[in-house]
């Protein structure tokens, strides 16, 4: 009986023949800790007190609160900064030199095909984009791994997900983990991973990290994509050693079979408050105050190319804050050496260096009563940006720009004339 990825991997890390369902302990390659989830971990890792520490596989990066907000902020931050220094750790991101968690463990090579990434984030099963195991794990699941390199796994089945044809102008990897989570509900992959197949080499490894992203927000441990010549081409001037890619076999079993004609995919939005709550777009009629470009999910230099394509020439609507929020310095340094930046600039909106900041709603954005915000964002729960009563709309980037600029939720081609 042949295996999925999932099993592929998890065999190759326990060095058994890991079969779904299954408990297996498995070797991790890296273990990603933030300036929320980090504090938490060295607590108990210094309760763990084993004289051991696997400093190499540790990625520690601050990104919630930064910069600092407040005083409680600081000191979370400054917990990492004298853990890091305590121990002599190689590999920590200070402000200045780093971005969003996810956003630099592939930009500094840590994730890599066949790879098995645990991170003290939901969203680290990010990195399935480009054909890793990734998943998330809680703080004393980081601080075991610490000190031990290793962690138990119950090995997940998995979900085929065939895609055919290719996106519409517009229409990228965000619409289709919408669509997908609409399809099957937030619960609809519990404790499962997405393997993706079919006409991948049309989805460009940017959508394909969006799509693998949020795969949580359907229960999912994992969204994992093959590996192929886009994968490569995109990590060969970041990726750390060597790495071996995971494919598929042919007579590998999966619990279950989703199919999807990108031809037929239209620009989506997630209304409140469950990202499976997925509309098209132009069936929509929905006033916003504010517009956030960035995230994990969505922060990417290929994100603010489409944005500002969009936006070029035109000005935000008088009644939208439009926030841009790179996901990492160097995007930031990308979007000001092809003049990305000047565009967004003269079209009004607001450019902030890389942070988390109003995704999880800590600040720099943060939604008042009654207000409605179009989010390139991968959660909408009540209150997730602001007030109980405020709305988070999840949608692309290109919906997102173009929604800036009309006052509403509105997909490129519906802005003619503005």
């Amino acid at each position: 009986m042949g295996k999925t990825i999932a099993e592929k991997i998890l065999s190759e890390h326990s060095h058994t023949d890991a079969k779904a369902g299954q408990i297996v302990v498995a070797d991790v390659d890296f273990v990603m800790v933030n300036d929320v989830t980090g504090p938490p971990a060295f607590r108990k890792y210094d309760e763990i007190n084993n004289g051991k520490m696997y400093k190499e596989r540790m990625v520690l990066i601050p990104d919630h609160y930064v910069p600092n907000k407040d005083i409680a902020s600081a000191e979370q931050a400054k917990e990492m900064r004298d853990f890091v220094r305590k121990h002599d750790l190689p590999n920590y991101f200070e402000v200045g030199k780093s971005g969003v968690c996810h956003q630099l463990m592939v930009e500094e090579g840590f994730a890599a095909p066949g790879r098995l990434i645990v991170g003290a984030d939901s969203h680290t099963c990010t990195y399935g984009g480009i054909n890793a195991l990734s998943t998330g794990i809680g703080s004393t699941e980081a601080a075991a791994a610490f000190a031990t390199g290793r962690l138990w796994f119950k090995v997940p089945e998995t979900i085929k997900v065939v895609v055919k044809g290719h996106f519409k102008p517009y229409v990228g990897g965000k619409d289709l983990i919408i669509k997908i989570i609409t399809d099957i509900g937030v619960d609809g992959a519990n404790y499962k991973a997405f393997e993706f197949h079919g006409d991948i080499q049309n989805i460009p490894v940017a959508d394909r990290l969006a799509v693998s992203n949020m795969a949580i927000e359907a229960g999912g441990k994992a969204g994992i994509f093959p590996c192929d010549d886009l994968t490569r081409e995109y990590i060969k001037d970041k990726v750390r050693g060597e790495y071996t890619p995971v494919e598929a076999d042919p007579d590998a079993v999966y619990c279950r079979t989703l199919e999807y004609n990108l031809d037929e995919l239209e620009s989506m939005v997630a209304f409140p408050h469950l990202p499976s709550n997925g509309h098209v777009v132009k069936e929509t009629d929905v006033k916003i105050d504010q517009a956030y470009l960035g995230s994990c999910t969505n922060g990417r230099i290929e994100d603010m190319r489409v944005a500002a394509e969009i936006v070029k020439g035109r000005k935000v609507h008088p009644d939208v804050r439009f926030l841009v929020v790179p996901a990492s310095q160097r995007v930031y340094r990308q979007m000001v050496e092809e003049g990305l930046m000047q565009i967004f600039l003269d079209a009004g909106a607001f450019i902030s260096g890389p942070t988390c900041g109003a995704c999880l709603g800590g600040y720099m954005g943060i939604l008042a009563a009654g207000e409605r915000s179009v989010s390139s964002t991968n959660r909408n729960f009540i209150g997730r940006m602001g007030d109980k009563s405020s709305e988070v709309y999840l949608a692309g980037p290109a919906v997102v720009a173009a929604s800036a600029i009309a006052g509403k939720i509105v997909t490129p081609d519906q802005l003619e004339g503005q």
